[in-house]
């Protein structure tokens, strides 16, 4: 079925439309057709796949080896294991009938950490499962409210008959409903149950509210108010003359999200405690009590709760609110992830992006928002948090839970936003006029220059600038000589291959404590000068034991060799000893510069180097233009490295 087919099935499908009888026997045998929102949002959500981080050496630092619940609802959601579990939690409670039914949830966080984004996911989850809504005549109720509060003076009768807790049956019905049923003389047979969607788009029990002006007191945003239009043929006080306008009319049995709740006036919030703790508000006009049962959402940030909080009158508020913080991500790995889904969803998805590039980014903003430790470097504790374990490199590194428990819980709540970051990947994707695509060293200074633009206080300004100048320079400096050291080599292999083989053949002179005699010059090398010529490749290296190292890699090379007929493995076969080939290749980088610089060359052989330099770059993901950007860069700055 083409696109345009489904959309015209899907707006001439007839209404699903039953009696009240039918609909009371379909409650029999389907419990889900009187299910609560929070019931019908776990339905939703479905059940979460378990992962044992023992399993998973990086998952096992960051979670401590526990069990953790993963919900594919919210895969696209990186780095957000911990609040979405109480999102989670709050409907599972809300759903068993406890305390959380009657309280707001309340999403708090920083700006651009993503609270827009899990309300309008909730809001998607809710419209996956039908509501039934009462129905007369041709109208719809215009609050959605579910044909069981017919019954709200006969709960007891209706459980004992259709098997329907008590529970599940409405505190009252609508003034609409009253009127229709005393049309009706109490014949509750005329009224039909429709079987109805939640619609964002047609505010079906979905709903969203704003603070409007601070300085006005009105709630008919949330209540609805008089239709001055229909007062020709009403009275004010008749049902059918009130507009059911407001966010609890058009929520109930739904979501009603309530944006920058805070800023709101308090007088304009009171609405929403009736419509929690009782489940029915009053309108603006004397009309009887209106119900409500649905999920109230609100969001805003920090500075908006704490200004809340501070003011004792609000404390009855307060009691009603279950909040889950949302601080913005604190793993590199899970930030990265977020940026290639903003790409993914971009024109920039075919740009060429250079390695590392998301991930310097990803590091300066995770490091933005942790909380300084003492007595340890802020990027050792960026790495720990990423799930790395820093023994053998930093001995100053503390454990993941040392570094939470001195940040203390507000931890990720200030600091860059991804928003921010966004808008820094479209400036740095654009930088160049010749070519749309990211690398590293347009990265930094579009950084830089950005961070002096947000005029920050001058203890943030420094601090920022000084994580890009000193550290991330520095940290880039030695990657990106790491991968031309890399390309290079590859180009040059067989260089590396004679080192490996002649490592190989001392080593096992060395461990088997006999004289070596060299083949072309004839020279014979003891045990001591066989050492020396050992030293000479693994001190680059930092090699602590050299006697087990030797053994390690003889070993690889004979049993590669009896594998394989005799043939000798490639140096960069075995990790740890093409590492210690590299650092001796390269203790003197001047040794490439003439091949990987973009100057003249001397002599042909050079020039057929450094075109096999600049094939084997564009390999590891380099544009031509990117390659020669970085190669400039790297050799301006490539004294920091001494």
């Amino acid at each position: 079925m083409s696109i345009l087919d489904k959309i015209k099935t899907n707006y001439s499908a007839s209404t699903n439309e039953m009696t009240v009888s039918e609909y009371l026997e379909e409650c029999k045998k389907n419990q889900q057709a009187y299910a609560k929102p929070a019931e019908r949002i776990l339905q939703a959500i479905g059940e979460p796949n378990f992962i044992d981080t023992r399993e998973d050496p990086v998952l096992s630092r960051i979670f401590s080896n526990k069990k953790i619940k993963v919900y594919p609802a919210f895969k696209d959601f990186y780095g957000m294991e911990s609040t979405i579990e109480q999102i989670v939690s709050y409907f599972r409670h809300s759903a068993q009938g406890l305390e959380e039914k009657k309280q707001i949830l309340y999403l708090m966080g920083p700006v651009g950490g993503g609270k827009s984004s899990l309300a309008e996911k909730i809001k998607h989850l809710i419209q996956q499962n039908p509501i039934y809504v009462l129905k007369a005549g041709d109208q719809i109720s215009p609050v959605y409210e579910s044909p069981l509060g017919l019954f709200a003076d006969y709960k007891k009768e209706l459980e004992e008959e259709y098997n329907i807790p008590v529970r599940y049956i409405p505190i009252c019905m609508s003034p609409w409903a009253s009127k229709r049923l005393r049309e009706f003389d109490g014949d509750v047979n005329r009224f039909k149950v429709v079987k109805l969607f939640p619609s964002i788009q047609d505010q079906i029990a979905v709903a969203k509210t704003e603070p409007g002006d601070e300085n006005n007191q009105d709630i008919s945003t949330l209540v609805g108010k008089v239709d001055i239009r229909k007062l020709a043929e009403f009275q004010q006080s008749d049902p059918d003359a009130y507009s059911y306008t407001g966010g609890l009319c058009l929520a109930n049995q739904g979501v009603l999200e309530f944006v920058e709740m805070f800023k709101a006036p308090i007088k304009v919030l009171n609405p929403l405690l009736t419509a929690t703790q009782e489940k029915n508000y009053k309108g603006t006009e004397p009309i009887g009590a209106i119900p409500f049962d649905g999920i109230i959402l609100a969001h805003s940030n920090e500075s908006e709760w704490a200004k809340f909080t501070n003011d004792k009158k609000n404390e009855a508020f307060l009691d009603r609110i279950y909040k889950v913080q949302v601080p913005y991500c604190l793993r590199v790995s899970e930030e990265i992830k977020i940026y290639e889904k903003l790409i993914e969803e971009s024109s920039l998805s075919e740009a060429p992006c250079a390695p590392k590039t998301l991930e310097l980014l990803a590091e300066f903003s995770v490091m933005s928002r942790l909380k300084e430790p003492e007595n340890s470097s802020i990027y050792s504790k960026m790495r720990v948090y990423n799930g790395e374990t820093l023994k053998e490199t930093d001995p100053n590194a503390k454990s993941i839970q040392e570094y939470r428990d001195e940040a203390g819980i507000n931890e990720g709540m200030q600091g860059i936003s991804t928003r921010f970051a966004f808008k820094i990947l479209s400036k740095v994707f654009n930088f160049d006029s010749e070519e749309i695509a990211a690398n590293p060293v347009h990265l930094l200074y579009v950084l830089e220059q950005e961070v002096i633009k947000m005029m920050l206080p001058p203890e943030t300004e420094n601090k920022y600038l000084n994580l890009i100048k000193s550290l991330l320079v520095n940290k880039y400096a030695e990657f990106i000589s790491d991968e031309i050291q890399k390309a290079y080599i590859e180009s040059y292999g067989s260089y590396g291959q004679n080192i490996f083989e002649k490592y190989v053949i001392y080593a096992d002179h060395w461990m088997q404590n006999n004289d070596y005699r060299d083949p072309d010059s004839g020279e014979v090398l003891d045990r001591a000068i066989l050492n020396e010529e050992l030293e000479k490749i693994e001190k680059p290296a930092g090699i602590a034991n050299p006697k087990d190292f030797r053994a390690e890699v003889t070993n690889f090379t004979l049993r590669y060799k009896a594998n394989n007929g005799g043939k000798n493995p490639r140096w960069d076969s075995y990790e740890k000893i093409k590492n210690v080939i590299e650092k001796k290749i390269f203790t003197n980088t001047e040794d490439l510069l003439p091949v990987v610089s973009f100057n003249v060359k001397s002599n042909e052989e050079d020039e057929k180097k450094h075109q096999d330099f600049t094939k084997r770059m564009k390999q590891r993901g380099y544009t031509d233009k990117q390659i020669r950007i970085l190669v400039d860069w790297f050799m301006r700055v490539r004294k920091t490295l001494a």
